[in-house]
């Protein structure tokens, strides 16, 4: 079915049987395999991303991440101890462990490089808890 109903200003509407889409004084097109809806989804920009290294025990952050995205943490470099992802929802006052089904999650003991977190609530910060026994760690929290 490709046959074309002209679009006529002032209409705000195309009388189809089908749904069409087009622009004011040309023709309506089908919505088909051949010609899909032209939308795309867009994000805001991505939050600053929460870098830097730490050579001793120390918690940094946040990182305010924009909600309905993947949060990306990437650790590199030579060292012991243990990283320790945490959330929070009241500006860092407490800071949290994630968990998945109730058992611990975002804890590291070595390098990493993964998505670790899709936040859904505005204003959530999430923090890097490092328990260093030796070396320096490299870290990147990002979208």
């Amino acid at each position: 079915m490709s046959s074309s109903i002209p679009i006529d200003v002032p209409a705000t509407f195309v009388p189809a049987v089908g749904l069409s889409f087009g622009r004011p004084g040309t023709e309506a097109v089908f919505v088909d395999a051949a010609n899909p809806i032209p939308v795309r989804l867009t994000h805001a920009a991505a939050a600053a991303p929460l870098a830097g290294t730490a050579t001793s025990s120390i918690r940094v952050g946040p990182f305010l991440p924009e909600p309905g995205r993947p949060i990306h943490l990437t650790l590199s470099g030579t060292w012991s101890g243990r990283a320790t992802l945490l959330r929070s929802v009241d500006g860092g006052a407490t800071a949290e462990p994630l968990t998945l089904a109730g058992a611990p999650w975002g804890i590291f003991t070595a390098n990493a490089n993964e998505p670790v977190a899709e936040e859904s609530v505005a204003g959530t910060g999430y923090y890097l808890d490092f328990a260093l026994a030796s070396g320096t760690i490299a870290y990147r929290v990002a979208q």
